[in-house]
């Protein structure tokens, strides 16, 4: 079988896939990872092969790697279904994102009808992956990276539709995808925005209440292949603390949103009896001008590689931090950042018991070392994040995810080349 992903090209949005791309290789299929071709060593570095595609997004990857245009980030994706009084305006929002990635279908038609892929998998924002699989007869689905908020949206969508007897011609989504789907004489049809299937790498109580096909999958944590650095093999002499904010995103707004400076929140946990390693982007890192003995100041280390030597994790709220959290049991204390769902995040990992949900308009240097001195000396945290680590067991693993998927996808019969004797 050949698997073809489409991956919006950001780190936290490749690493989820990592682990189920490995589990089709080491099955015996053939992989390809098609994403910006500036982003391509986000998949190399895997030991995946990449499709360079979407040359023509450049104003997305820039977004990566400019410190200025992610401190410019709102929160207008962030969806809390049980507040959902702006729905509308963040539909709006979410379809012209959608439909920024329609210079990418060329390039993916392009490679499709040259490699033949037998099923092409999406990351929810790459709906021109899906169109390509349609042009070229492979089967396709989406891979999610968090809650399906596009997935929720469009039921909202529907429903107000239906609602007021609204016409096909007053559902705007057919217009804003018609430049994809007319070159190719395509129709739209509901499978190009949510896929034939879903592959959902979220817990099962955090999955929104939607009548969709949804495959789960154990979320196993990847967050990159540096070489590990020596210290990280230590067993530390205190409890080791790590602080991290994510590899982008929102995240990192958390100290000027609360109101508080990072070097006053080193300098306050340093107070308690732990070793604090915060890994957070260099222009935090270089505000802080005495770094007491107790931390460690690192730019960036993954996740997987010390967490397994840590005893609490403070970051912001981020899927896949929380996923790595919970695969090494260490407890968190979230303190959450909006931007796509993260306060439903926040609130299932407090309400299992796996830690504490401190609101960033509550963030002080005395409370966030309170609350952490609570994590870390009650034992009922280490209770509830033992319990979530169940949880996160009881989900196909990433090896029966790919015997699902062969039972669902059939393989084009082989394709060789005449030879002439």
């Amino acid at each position: 079988m050949r698997v073809l992903f489409s991956v919006f090209p950001a780190t936290a949005h490749v690493h989820p896939i990592v682990p189920l791309a490995w589990a089709l290789q080491n099955a015996g299929h053939e992989v390809r990872v098609a994403i910006h071709p500036d982003a391509t060593h986000l998949v190399t570095e895997a030991g995946l092969a990449a499709v360079p595609a979407g040359s023509r997004l450049d104003d997305v990857m820039e977004w990566n790697d400019n410190f200025e245009k992610l401190e410019a980030l709102t929160d207008f994706m962030a969806l809390d279904a049980d507040h959902d009084d702006t729905w509308a305006e963040q539909w709006r929002g979410t379809t012209g994102m959608l439909a920024r990635f329609t210079p990418m279908l060329d390039d993916l038609v392009d490679f499709c009808e040259r490699w033949r892929p037998d099923l092409v998998l999406w990351d929810p924002f790459c709906v021109a992956a899906a169109v390509a699989a349609r042009v070229t007869g492979a089967r396709q689905a989406r891979f999610l990276w968090g809650q399906d908020n596009i997935g929720w949206l469009r039921a909202k969508s529907r429903a107000a539709l239906a609602e007021r007897s609204a016409g096909a011609d007053e559902d705007p989504l057919p217009a804003l995808m018609s430049p994809m789907l007319k070159p190719y004489g395509l129709e739209f049809t509901e499978d190009l925005l949510l896929g034939e299937w879903t592959i959902d790498p979220m817990p099962a109580a955090l999955r929104l209440p939607l009548d969709l096909t949804y495959q789960p999958i154990r979320r196993v944590p990847y967050n990159g292949n540096p070489a590990p650095q020596p210290w990280t093999h230590d067993r530390p002499e205190r409890p080791r603390v790590l602080l991290t904010l994510g590899v982008g995103g929102r995240g990192r707004q958390l100290f000027r949103e609360a109101g508080v400076t990072f070097a006053e929140v080193v300098s306050g946990l340093s107070e308690l009896d732990i070793e604090l390693i915060a890994t957070l982007h260099a222009k935090h890192l270089d505000t802080v001008r005495n770094v007491p003995d107790n931390v460690r100041l690192v730019e960036y280390v993954p996740l997987n590689h010390v967490l397994s030597t840590c005893s609490a994790l403070i970051h912001h709220g981020g899927g896949g931090t929380f996923a790595a959290a919970v695969a090494h049991r260490v407890p968190q204390l979230i303190t959450p950042m909006p931007m796509w769902g993260e306060a439903i995040t926040a609130r299932h990992m407090a309400e299992r018991g796996a830690g504490l949900l401190l609101d960033p308009r509550e963030l002080t240097v005395g409370t966030l070392r309170e609350r952490l001195a609570r994590v870390l000396t009650e034992p009922s945290f280490q209770e509830g994040t033992d319990l979530l680590h169940r949880e996160m067991l009881e989900a196909p693993s990433p090896h029966d995810t790919v015997r699902r998927l062969e039972s669902l996808v059939p393989s084009r019969p082989a394709q060789r080349r005449a030879v002439t004797l």
